[in-house]
């Protein structure tokens, strides 16, 4: 079993998306620190692309979500012990949380001027890289010491039917 070719193409998608919210992260932190000051800030597009790419990201996670229940999700390869279990369900479900967390709570900060939801959300940016690595690592383990083909279910979808 595999992702569906919906799940897969919004894995990446967002994959692109959270990977430019992390390039984009300075113009909005200059902005708002500004604003907060009482200071003026201008159109800038980076900034507006942190807003939208944020409000994206969230979007997409429901949505992935929603189709998670809908479609299931392959099983983990055969063999894997219960800490190795625990340990992927656990970093799927805080990214997932993440995901749904970190633009609500900047959006907060922005629309709402509010420095306690922006200081949230510069914590929760560590967390997300911490969890995105040990989302990698995992996959590359997988995929180099194991050898068990579980990068495949995210390559290629189980059917053409969306």
């Amino acid at each position: 079993m595999t992702y569906s070719r919906p799940q897969i193409i919004l894995h990446w998608v967002v994959f692109v998306l959270i990977a430019a919210q992390f390039i984009g992260h300075e113009p909005i932190r200059g902005a708002f620190d500004t604003w907060m000051k009482g200071g003026e800030i201008g159109f800038s597009p980076m900034v507006a692309g942190h807003v939208a790419g944020g409000l994206l990201v969230l979007l997409f996670a429901l949505v992935r979500l929603g189709l998670r229940r809908k479609h299931g999700v392959p099983p983990l390869p055969e063999g894997q012990g219960a800490a190795t279990r625990m340990l992927a369900h656990l970093t799927h479900g805080v990214l997932y949380g993440l995901m749904i967390l970190m633009p609500v709570s900047g959006a907060v900060a922005w629309f709402g001027s509010n420095a306690f939801a922006a200081y949230a959300h510069g914590v929760m940016r560590f967390a997300m890289l911490g969890f995105v690595a040990l989302h990698v690592i995992g996959a590359l383990y997988h995929q180099f010491v194991l050898k068990d083909g579980l990068m495949a279910r995210m390559k290629r979808s189980r059917s053409r039917v969306t």
